[in-house]
């Protein structure tokens, strides 16, 4: 059998050398993969870490539990709290609680426009900029695909860097320093128990995973995404978007399959969404007389869009597939939010456990979906507000005000400084820590802003936020110039208004900041293989005009 497929594929070879039409390449991309995609074991049951029998102080005693709940490509208006949720009938109650019992950080920003320096930003409390994690680690040949696939009605082709390929590091080599410090490390100072639950993508080699970086227990993916169920699974509903590449590459390749603590890959136990909760609530019981830091890293709702048919039969209203698919996919993560808050509260730990909601960037503009970051321009891999202003609330009933609104900026980097606020836990004083302990700004013990700038950079595109000033430049490919974005965003929230020319001095004064904050930081660990134009104002899948406002993003 194993000979007849590779006999197809050599078919296929041909028909993509002979036609170079995309069919060919879509059947290499499919079955290529399907035979590298890891073998996966049945799933066993995990046997998580069992803390005391009994607490040796009451709860409201101990230094407070810390939840940090994670959501991948969350959009800013899929939480229905923004502005109505999904196609505005997607209600999420149990998310909208966290900021309505607790602090909705209403200028709450991702440490980057893409998942994985986001992650690291959160981790180490640092810009991800300063030890070299700048570009989301891929692998080759998924920058290869989506570096030289044209997206139907796209006027500017994307950029696959051949001469650097081989020199790429290992996937799993991409990683963190082993050296960086993780929020989980300075929490097990305090006697916390730790715990890693979902998407990683910080790194697989030795010193780098989770397990390796302070977390006790670790149960989830390396890489940076996963199937939620098999693609024929008769319990879910898919949705596949022919013009995206980096779909066509995810479909093909990745497993359905999650390792405990480095143990051999087994599948999951149901719809993944479901089965990471059921974990999560697992292990709050068993932690639930200790202190203990809980990373949930759900893996939703990225790309494939995959949910459970009941979930997608429960939204017959929405007409369009896509849409509906994607509905169906915040339900879940709203109804699975919801069921590891309840846990905490009918283990008593409620009142004193930390919990941060968030997502690591803005939703992608190649699920195209217009809607899903309104008010907002942009998308993920763009420093718009839609690709980084992202939902951010922290909920800590004993110390935090209900129902309070902080609107000053902050950032990912400030969980970590915050966490180890709340534990009362030192953080590392050998390098530079950008984060900043948001607990005594949120309940007014400190007056002011925590930051008086922020920063993000991916190759060349940088951004920075100095007040209510926003600049983001963009060095053109092939020396073609310089994009100058600057916005006042106390007046235009939503960046409609350039003020570039209107201002230079402000531009020289931002630009500065840059500079700056340049110096701290390192070349990029590895290079960006992929270079690709995105449009600020509509997604993948529509056509492009001459007029349209886009940036190049590396990686």
């Amino acid at each position: 059998m194993r000979i007849l497929k590779w006999a197809g594929i050599a078919l296929g070879v041909v028909a993509a050398v002979l036609t170079g039409a995309w069919f060919g390449r879509d059947f290499l991309i499919f079955h290529i993969g399907r035979l590298m995609v890891p073998k996966a074991v049945a799933n066993k049951p995990v046997a998580w870490q069992e803390g005391p029998a009994r607490s040796e102080l009451p709860v409201e005693q101990r230094p407070p539990n810390v939840v940090f709940i994670l959501a991948d490509d969350l959009g800013f208006n899929d939480v229905s709290l923004n502005g109505g949720g999904v196609a505005g009938v997607v209600k999420t109650p149990n998310i909208d609680s966290i900021a309505q019992q607790g602090v909705d950080l209403t200028s709450g920003y991702a440490g980057n426009a893409t998942c994985s320096p986001s992650r690291a930003a959160m981790m180490t409390g640092r810009y991800p900029t300063r030890f070299g994690f700048e570009f989301t680690p891929t692998p080759v040949g998924f920058s290869r695909l989506v570096g030289t696939f044209r997206s139907p009605g796209a006027l500017h082709p994307p950029h696959f860097a051949r001469e650097l390929a081989k020199d790429m590091p290992p996937m799993d080599d991409l990683a963190v320093p082993a050296s960086e410090v993780t929020i989980a490390e300075v929490l097990k100072t305090r006697g916390y128990h730790t715990i890693h639950l979902g998407k990683w993508h910080l790194g697989g080699s030795k010193g780098s995973r989770p397990e390796q970086q302070g977390f006790d227990e670790s149960l989830g993916f390396i890489s940076g995404a996963s199937m939620f169920l098999p693609e024929n699974d008769p319990g879910v509903e898919n949705s596949k978007q022919s013009f995206d590449p980096i779909d066509k590459f995810l479909w093909a390749n990745l497993p359905y399959a999650v390792q405990y603590n480095g143990q051999p890959m087994m599948k999951a136990k149901g719809f993944m969404t479901d089965y990471l909760s059921d974990e999560a609530i697992k292990s709050i019981k068993a932690n639930k007389n200790q202190p203990f830091f809980m990373y949930l890293a759900y893996n939703a709702p990225h790309t494939p869009l995959q949910a459970p048919k009941a979930d997608y039969d429960a939204l017959p209203q929405i007409k369009d597939h896509r849409l509906r698919v994607y509905g169906a996919m915040i339900r879940n993560l709203d109804r699975n939010v919801g069921r590891v808050l309840q846990t905490l509260k009918d283990q008593g730990l409620d009142d004193n456990t930390l919990v941060v909601f968030t997502s690591d960037n803005g939703g992608a503009h190649y699920v195209g979906l217009p809607q899903i970051n309104s008010p907002y321009r942009g998308w993920k891999a763009t420093f718009f507000e839609g690709g980084v202003r992202v939902p951010y609330y922290m909920r800590w009933p004993k110390t935090l005000p209900a129902g309070a609104i902080f609107s000053s900026p902050v950032s990912h980097i400030d969980m970590f400084a915050t966490a180890a606020g709340a534990a009362g836990a030192a953080v590392p004083t050998d390098r530079p820590i950008d984060g900043v302990n948001l607990l005594p700004f949120m309940t007014g013990k400190t007056p002011g802003r925590p930051h008086e700038a922020l920063f993000w950079r991916s190759g060349d595109y940088r951004m920075v936020r100095a007040g209510d000033w926003k600049l983001q430049l963009l060095n053109l490919p092939d020396g073609k110039g310089q994009k100058v974005w600057l916005f006042d965003l106390a007046s235009d929230p939503t960046e409609r208004r350039n003020l570039a020319s209107a201002n230079p001095a402000k531009v020289t004064e931002l630009k500065a900041l840059l500079t700056e904050r340049d110096k701290g930081n390192i070349k990029p660990t590895w290079p960006s293989l992929l270079r690709g134009a995105i449009a600020i104002d509509h997604p993948l899948g529509v056509q492009d005009k001459e007029s349209d406002e886009f940036i190049y993003w590396n990686n």
